[in-house]
């Protein structure tokens, strides 16, 4: 197996076409590109869905051989200096400048332009207006209410979905056999479970399951992940409901300790499985309630031992 790069990279599409779940914006996408002109751009959408990808995708296809960092495209994210100063010096002055011969136009990616300050977005404002001639921009971001009304104007919105499982299960499958690892179907569903429609965090989860192993099945997954199989879950959940609240605790604690799961992690497993358990909807209210109430403690410094095995009294009082 290749460890010289991370597989995210690695495997990242490198045409339109290749982006996983995407059809109607890439056939939008694609129509900019075969009339070499485009209208600035808001990437937007939850993580890991091929926003980045995309937007570099679209680089290569337009500039091919003559893809030049700092000459026909530039890309910034959230870990570069993109304050106020640097809007009005640095981008300005990449945006400015005139574009190289045969290039219709420079692109600028903004990666994580939600997490620029309001300052920052309001000085990008007239950069984008006045240098559209020699520059396009794509700002790429999880929540497009987050970019100022006046920018969101000057742009044309893609809004990216979260990917369906069976587009996730045929890329991790895909990359497993080209990295010669073994991964089995209960192994593959898991990465399902724990990416929630984040491919990137399923290609990652992949690489570090095989970095330990050649064959990545689903207690692999899950303890690479940091996160509890479900019926360990349900299994606890089920004890406390049946009026069992020693054995519950047992159960509980034997999962903290044999997975290192905070309090929080716990509440949040529960809940996940509270919704597809067997049992009534007034129940599964309650439940959600009383998970509310406990990760509220837990984020105001309560002791994880002391409000867990609380909360598996208040699951056992809920049947009386």
């Amino acid at each position: 197996m290749s460890e010289s790069r991370p597989w995210v990279e690695k495997y990242r599409p490198r045409r339109l076409d290749d982006v996983v779940n995407q059809k109607g914006i890439i056939k939008r996408l694609k129509q900019f590109l075969k009339g070499k002109s485009m209208p600035h751009l808001i990437f937007a959408g939850p993580a890991g869905t091929g926003k980045t990808t995309s937007a570099l995708a679209m680089v290569r296809e337009l500039y091919g051989s003559k893809m030049a960092v700092n000459e026909t495209f530039l890309e910034l994210n959230a870990s570069d200096a993109r304050g106020i100063d640097v809007i009005r010096t640095y981008i300005k002055d990449f945006a400015k400048a005139r574009p190289p011969a045969k290039v219709p136009f420079k692109i600028l990616i903004l990666d994580e332009a939600d997490n620029m300050t309001s300052a920052a977005q309001q000085a990008l404002r007239r950069t984008m207006e006045k240098y559209t001639q020699n520059c396009r921009m794509i700002l790429i971001c999880n929540y497009s209410n987050k970019i100022i009304p006046p920018i969101q104007s000057r742009c044309v919105v893609f809004r990216f979905s979260s990917l369906s499982n069976d587009d996730i299960k045929e890329r991790i499958k895909k990359i497993a056999k080209r990295e010669s690892i073994n991964l089995s179907a209960d192994g593959s569903n898991a990465l399902i479970d724990v990416a929630r429609g984040d491919l990137r965090r399923a290609i990652n989860y992949l690489q570090s399951c095989g970095t330990i192993s050649e064959k990545v099945d689903q207690e692999l997954v899950f303890r690479v992940a940091g996160e509890v199989p479900p019926e360990k879950v349900q299994k606890i959940l089920k004890t406390a409901l049946n009026g069992q609240l020693t054995l519950s605790i047992k159960l509980l604690n034997d999962l903290i300790n044999q997975y290192g799961l905070s309090g929080r992690n716990i509440i949040k497993d529960i809940h996940r499985e509270i919704y597809d358990f067997n049992i009534s909807e007034e129940m599964k209210i309650e439940l959600s309630k009383l998970l509310a109430e406990f990760e509220y403690r837990l984020s105001q410094g309560g002791t994880e031992e002391i409000q867990l095995q609380a909360l598996m009294a208040k699951i056992v009082l809920l049947n009386e």
